[in-house]
């Protein structure tokens, strides 16, 4: 506490008994100046007496100053909890913004890998599309004229083709039943064509842009999808007994 601004009750006190015995020495003085010579002004210091009987002993006083010390000790626990709470406010809004940065910072990351995932997607697309383009113009460029040959000359052809005579008896069985050895049969529910009924025909296009009028074409890519989807023509052949198609 400043100094010169708290006065204790002690100190108060003792200005009053200086006062009231001032008083009682002056009242002494004039009794004497309008009084009789002779006689003799007893006093009684009334103000002194009492308020010096309130002032408190030594444990009294030992006392206030404890309830005075545990006051303050109260008032600066009280303080230090006060600015605990504040630092540890502070504390949680600096990691509230800091986790908010950081969840933007993601969101603005997760956001831009999907937008190059998208524009990868389109990109892709934009490119099959360009690749089936550039197909149909080859395909429209290409004689379409179907080679003049007889059945007989079209197995005579799959046979040189296919190598094996089992392999190539599989190979038979399965576009005998699919297209009867036309290799400009058409299935018009299905729009699957050729000896091996390609679904789309346009995927014979991977064997040769003659795929619609060229059987040897047809027959190749034949014999590559029989191989790399059932191991073999009599893969594809065991499939199809079992399920009409292949």
């Amino acid at each position: 506490m400043l100094e010169g601004i708290h006065v204790t009750r002690i100190s108060v006190r003792g200005v009053a008994v200086a006062s009231a015995t001032a008083v009682t020495a002056v009242g002494a003085v004039v009794g004497m100046a309008s009084g009789s010579e002779g006689k003799t002004t007893q006093t009684v210091d009334v103000a002194g007496a009492t308020l010096l009987a309130e002032v408190p002993s030594g444990a009294q006083a030992q006392t206030i100053s404890d309830n005075i010390g545990q006051q303050a000790t109260a008032q600066q626990a009280s303080a230090d909890a006060a600015a605990k709470a504040a630092a540890e406010q502070k504390a949680a809004e600096e990691a509230a913004r800091q986790k908010a940065a950081a969840d933007a910072q993601a969101k603005a990351a997760a956001q831009a890998k999907a937008d190059a995932d998208a524009k990868a997607a389109d990109d892709a697309r934009k490119a099959e599309a360009a690749n089936r383009s550039k197909a149909r113009s080859a395909l429209t460029t290409t004689d379409s004229t179907p080679v003049s040959v007889s059945p007989g000359s079209v197995q005579d052809l799959a046979r040189q083709i296919v190598g094996d005579d089992a392999q190539f008896q599989c190979f038979s069985n399965i576009v005998k039943r699919e297209s009867g050895w036309d290799y400009t049969a058409t299935n018009k529910g299905s729009g699957a064509y050729g000896l091996v009924q390609a679904l789309p025909g346009s995927k014979m296009a991977s064997a040769g842009a003659d795929w619609r009028t060229n059987p040897a074409t047809q027959i190749k890519w034949g014999v590559g999808y029989m191989n790399s989807r059932y191991g073999s023509p009599c893969g594809a052949w065991s499939f199809w007994q079992s399920h009409n198609w292949y």
